[in-house]
């Protein structure tokens, strides 16, 4: 009877170490998420916490940013605004950060816009090229310098970027926002050759079509539609590609689990990339008379 007691009390010790190991992939790390605010980002807030992650959410949309601080509640949750375009509003978040919690584990640079779904070359302004580079690209750039500055000392933390599926497969995107996700990816390539040695893992995540309020306020009724939309033009059938799809994408990224993953550019597409969409299209015609015509507002 005693064994018995003894085996069925370390039984059930190792299902609870287990699951609370599992749950809690970044207990004790503290992150920092730009954009958090919405979409993608407010997905990766909630699940880096419930995984067991201090979050800083920065972003200008001051009303959301705070909604979700005061929902999620506690002292591990905080909402700082940022403009990611301005140096010194970046510096100023990583600092605020490490005096509040002491380190900074995790940079999550996800802020970003969209011009329009699509465009040609020859109606694209260069005010146009300015604002996507000025966000996407330059704020990427901004927030892995200051992050790294605090985490070299450290020598570890983990470095991400929200890149796009348009690095890996042309004509996904307007050429402006090619311009800034293609940089992003090579932002991320160098910092991992440069900041590998400091232990600092550096990665991206690259994702297919999703549908977000990236390019503004999104009428909730039109949103099934966009995404089964988006998911008959993609590879993957049966699966419908969503923020939180995308942030589990950067837990993983972020997590003790890719402790030796650095480089990557990971494209959660479900396979979109890897097909030659005119092969396809001649072993499955009808294919083409069924899908729809309709695409929102996405991320690529």
């Amino acid at each position: 009877m005693v064994i018995l007691l003894l085996y069925s009390f370390h039984l059930s010790f190792f299902f609870f170490f287990f699951t609370w190991h599992y749950n809690f992939r970044l207990a004790g790390k503290v992150a920092i998420i730009t954009g958090g605010a919405s979409g993608i980002g407010a997905s990766a807030v909630q699940i880096f916490h419930e995984n067991g992650a201090k979050v800083v959410i920065a972003d200008i949309q001051d009303n959301l940013g705070q909604a979700i601080s005061n929902k999620l509640g506690g002292k591990n949750v905080s909402y700082f605004h940022c403009d990611v375009r301005n140096e010194d509003e970046i510096s100023n978040l990583v600092d605020v950060t490490v005096a509040k919690y002491g380190k900074l584990d995790i940079m999550y640079n996800n802020a970003g816009i969209l011009d329009r779904p699509f465009g040609s070359i020859l109606d694209t302004t260069k005010s146009e090229l300015d604002r996507l580079i000025s966000v996407n690209l330059v704020g990427s750039f901004l927030g892995a310098k200051h992050a790294a500055r605090v985490m070299v000392p450290q020598g570890h933390g983990c470095i991400l970027f929200t890149s796009s599926a348009c690095t890996v497969i042309g004509g996904l995107s307007t050429h402006s926002y090619a311009v800034t996700k293609y940089g992003v990816w090579g932002l991320a390539k160098n910092l991992a050759a440069e900041l590998g040695p400091q232990g600092i893992r550096v990665n991206c995540i690259s994702p297919y079509g999703l549908v977000t309020p990236i390019g503004g306020t999104i009428d909730e009724s039109i949103i099934p539609v966009a995404e089964q939309a988006l998911s008959e033009i993609g590879n993957l059938k049966g699966q419908i590609l969503r923020p939180d799809g995308v942030a589990k994408a950067a837990l993983y990224l972020a997590s003790d689990e890719a402790n030796y993953v650095s480089g990557l550019n990971l494209v959660v597409d479900g396979g979109f990339s890897a097909v030659n969409p005119t092969m396809m299209k001649f072993f499955n015609p009808e294919e083409i008379e069924t899908t729809p015509k309709v695409i929102h507002r996405s991320n690529m």
